[in-house]
């Protein structure tokens, strides 16, 4: 009944979407059924932090569920007895004081830089308009770390050659500026001329097409990144976003100033381009470790 009501209010008066829906009906659905069996006859009225605690434990250590999984569902439990407490069905929300796990931070996925060497300047793309648009999909990723769903709607205006700059409009409609160089400017031109050959009635502003002339869809361009990073590195992730974590990582490498690298990628603060300063710290101790004559002593 409470949980109906919830979901209920969070469909009709909060209008959340419906995968919201479903991932906080599945949540509240375990959490009911954990209370149900362990805690027989418990109201869940009558639940307290105690309890809750015991679920998140549960989660935790039966079903082996991730930190990141367990805060979310805590969440939604403190959601729903908020709810409660909104419509008077209760006084008081046994979950606000439950502290969450920590999440582990995981240091971004990247391409080392002579990887990324072997890559751009000893692979041989296929000849015609597919090599060149694969070519330029993974060097366009990689010069200007933009996001997947950015390279698929680039158009052709977005870039500019005098200076060498490319407009991406990013989440929430920002726009931001990206420079690039001589290499990258001599590939656009090549596949611009190649991409006129290959479809001269085509309309289409976008900057990149598929095999068929049409807009890429985002596996498309999954797929593609994958098929190349593959070549290069035996890392689980080959997706387009490791080429944007390491065009962020190489720049921090290289002593690139922190807010620079987020104006670049667009972030909204500085806390989130932050990680990329582990990765050039693990570096300098790899280096020192390697070089320093009292590192191991």
């Amino acid at each position: 009944m409470y949980v109906n009501s919830f979901l209920q209010y969070l469909r009709l008066e909060k209008r959340y979407a419906s995968n919201t829906l479903v991932a906080y009906e599945n949540d509240l659905g375990q959490y009911t059924n954990f209370i149900s069996k362990n805690y027989k006859d418990l109201s869940l009225l009558d639940v307290n932090h105690h309890q809750i605690r015991s679920w998140a434990v549960h989660l935790l250590r039966e079903d082996k569920i991730g930190t990141k999984s367990i805060n979310r569902k805590l969440s939604a439990v403190k959601s729903f007895y908020k709810f409660l407490n909104k419509r008077k069905f209760t006084n008081s929300n046994p979950a606000k004081n439950i502290i969450a796990p920590k999440v582990a931070k995981r240091l971004p996925e990247f391409v080392n830089e002579k990887q990324m060497q072997n890559l751009l300047g000893q692979l041989e793309f296929v000849e015609g308009f597919e090599g060149v648009r694969d070519q330029l999909l993974i060097e366009l990723l990689y010069h200007t770390g933009m996001r997947r769903s950015e390279l698929i709607h680039l158009k052709e205006q977005d870039i500019q050659f005098n200076p060498s700059q490319i407009r991406i409009l990013g989440k929430g409609n920002k726009m931001r500026i990206i420079p690039f160089g001589k290499r990258l400017k001599d590939l656009i031109l090549r596949y611009l001329d190649v991409k006129k050959e290959q479809f001269p009635g085509t309309n289409s502003s976008i900057l990149l097409l598929n095999n068929k002339g049409n807009i890429m869809y985002p596996k498309f361009v999954y797929s593609t990144v994958k098929k190349y990073l593959s070549l290069i590195t035996t890392s689980d992730f080959k997706g387009p976003h490791v080429l944007r974590h390491t065009f962020a990582t190489h720049l921090a490498n290289q002593g690139a100033d922190l807010n620079a690298i987020k104006a670049l990628l667009g972030h909204e603060s500085l806390a989130a381009t932050q990680i990329y300063t582990h990765n050039s710290i693990e570096q300098l101790k790899s280096v020192y470790e390697q070089a320093h004559p009292k590192a191991k002593t």
